[in-house]
């Protein structure tokens, strides 16, 4: 993707560039406040290109607050609450604890399936799927499986949706779905997760069925396999029941 090609702050830059360029064009054609919320959009679109927490919120942020402080434009109070209410709604509150929105590289996966083997039809699970890259990860690795997508966020769940429509992406919390019918789940979340995802896993998952996480290990579980995939990242690989940590 081209954020892991852009080193920081560009990707800051140009977003905030290109939503300076969209507000003065707009100006001439729209009311202020139209022209607010079109260049707020896409600065908050452009969030995705940020690799944490805070540099997203840099991103969607930084054109409304240099906004303000220029005094570049005569607006009702109320409408400094568009960039804030664009940027919950692309990252809800209740999906800040979860890991921030990582792509899964292309070719993370790509040996996923000779550890691993599914029978044809198998069900897999992308728990938080954000915009879609890793069920393009897990497709490439099992072209015959029955993939689906969690996403919380309903403007992610929608664009990952149209990148990707031969998998069923539901806009839902993994924590609170039943991954009992899938034989795989798949997750990129964050070290705090990885507890809480190997509970629910251990909880629902039939026996035989695989919980795999990419980079982040289960505290206290020994993997059934390891991958080291391209990058350097390893993918672990846990299949139900666990196997208890040596020593």
């Amino acid at each position: 993707m081209l954020a892991l090609r852009m080193p920081w702050p560009l990707p800051a830059l140009a977003a905030w560039a290109c939503a300076w360029l969209i507000f003065v064009a707009l100006q001439r054609a729209v009311p202020p406040v139209a022209a607010l919320l079109v260049a707020c959009l896409l600065g908050t679109a452009a969030s995705v290109l940020g690799d944490s927490w805070w540099r997203r919120g840099l991103i969607a942020a930084g054109f409304p607050l240099s906004l303000a402080l220029l005094g570049a434009a005569s607006l009702p109070t109320w409408a400094w609450l568009v960039p804030l209410s664009l940027l919950l709604l692309v990252y809800p509150l209740n999906a800040w604890r979860d890991a921030p929105l990582f792509p899964t590289p292309r070719h993370a996966l790509q040996s996923l399936a000779v550890q691993a083997p599914l029978p044809l039809g198998a069900r897999v699970l992308d728990a938080g799927c954000g915009l879609g890259d890793g069920l393009k990860a897990l497709r490439h690795a099992y072209p015959a499986a029955q993939l689906d997508g969690l996403e919380w966020s309903w403007p992610l769940r929608l664009l990952c949706a149209l990148r990707c429509p031969w998998a069923r992406v539901q806009r839902a919390d993994m924590w609170k779905a039943d991954w009992s019918a899938y034989q795989m789940v798949y997750l990129f979340q964050r070290p705090e997760s990885m507890a809480r995802a190997a509970a629910k896993a251990q909880a629902e998952l039939a026996p035989g069925a695989w919980l795999v996480s990419l980079e982040f290990a289960v505290p206290g579980w020994l993997p059934s396999a390891q991958l080291r995939a391209p990058g350097g990242r390893v993918v672990w690989l846990y299949r139900m029941p666990r196997q208890p940590q040596e020593g």
